[in-house]
């Protein structure tokens, strides 16, 4: 038993002393982590975005907004689900997948940031001149 507690210690502190440098990645293990990296900050992006404009809707907006959000995740998936499928099953396919949801999460982040800048008397945003 005490030899499990010293070998995981031992691997836990080598594990914190190896930096990943995504610049220069090479194995296959470590592209997908920064994919994933990659991926997760843009995801932390798109939750600042969303909590943006879920600030600014008002009580009648927000069931709406949820329910958008919602559906965009829904669809995000399916969507990467689909675009990634001949990569299933490979030693890629993280990355593939990752970088499938990072490209579609930025892009909301976009579509949501540009509901808080509408020029005045745009009538087809819902914060128009704000």
């Amino acid at each position: 038993m005490k030899t499990f507690f010293l070998f995981a210690l031992l691997a836990l502190s080598t594990q914190s002393a190896y930096a990943l440098n995504c610049n220069n990645a090479t194995t296959q293990a470590d592209i997908n982590q920064c994919a994933n990296a990659d991926y997760k900050h843009a995801d932390a992006q798109l939750n600042k975005a969303y909590r943006e404009v879920y600030s600014r809707a008002d009580a009648t907006l927000v069931p709406q907004l949820k329910t958008a959000q919602n559906a965009w995740i829904k669809f995000r998936d399916a969507d990467c689900s689909f675009q990634t499928s001949s990569a299933r099953g490979g030693s890629m396919y993280a990355s593939v997948l990752a970088g499938c949801l990072e490209v579609k999460t930025l892009a909301r982040t976009k579509e949501l940031s540009a509901l808080l800048h509408c020029k005045e008397g745009d009538t087809t945003c819902v914060f128009s001149g704000n």
